[in-house]
């Protein structure tokens, strides 16, 4: 049987040392702001060559490939992601709220993340995401969880938290491209809204209620909600 190689990644490659003029650092800083800027329709080498004043043959000499750029930027915004350390084992909820509402806080900031995560390949060995998720576990251990549970909960929270956060950050990339703010698009949207829920007599009664109510504020009850059912289950699980 034929040796085999271990599967290369970009958090286990060697880097190269720095150069005078770029760096990989440079180079995912700039990406992340072409992404915030234009969307991940515009992320490719040849265009953040151009954006940062250079030849993409040079950017190559740091990054493989715009997969591998996904993967780096990707780490480099979960960056922002802070986790409490917990003070006490009463705690962790807390801990964990806190660190729900800056994951999606990290996905509103930059919603293009949401055309991206399906391509992120091993993103999760990156020094962020491992950092968010170690302390995370050390989060949920402070409260009585065993690590395999922790794991396990740690992934239906973050499910919960990415799922909701795409969906608020595709509404808002559109509401984006329409050149209004949040506000203004929901008062046009609002008569198109009512005619659409006419045949639906529970839709309708829903709206009639609640459609006058701030899309925002909307957004964050809806987030604030689903959050506290699923430590509401959690907290069942606590040893």
């Amino acid at each position: 049987m034929a040796d085999e190689q271990p599967i290369p990644s970009a958090w286990t490659r060697p880097r190269r040392k720095k150069e005078q003029a770029l760096s990989q650092e440079q180079i995912v800083a700039e990406a992340v702001r072409l992404l915030d800027a234009e969307g991940v329709e515009a992320l490719t080498m040849r265009r953040l060559g151009t954006q940062m004043g250079t030849a993409a043959t040079s950017l190559y000499r740091h990054v493989t490939n715009r997969d591998e750029l996904i993967e780096l930027v990707v780490d480099e915004v979960y960056g922002e992601i802070e986790v409490p350390a917990p003070a006490s084992a009463q705690d962790w909820r807390a801990g964990v709220t806190a660190c729900a509402h800056s994951v999606r806080s990290m996905i509103l900031r930059h919603p293009w993340i949401a055309s991206v995560l399906g391509q992120v390949g091993l993103s999760y060995l990156g020094p962020n995401v491992m950092r968010l998720n170690d302390r995370m576990l050390g989060l949920f251990a402070s409260g009585g969880f065993g690590m395999v549970e922790a794991d396990q909960a740690i992934s239906a929270v973050m499910a919960y938290v990415i799922g909701i956060g795409i969906s608020e950050a595709a509404l808002l990339t559109v509401i984006a491209r329409s050149g209004q703010d949040e506000q203004d698009w929901e008062k046009r949207l609002r008569p198109t809204v009512e005619q659409a829920t006419r045949p639906y007599p529970h839709l309708r009664e829903h709206f009639t209620a609640h459609g006058d109510k701030d899309l925002r504020q909307v957004r964050e009850d809806h987030f604030a909600y689903g959050l506290g059912l699923f430590l509401d289950g959690l907290e069942t699980r606590r040893s």
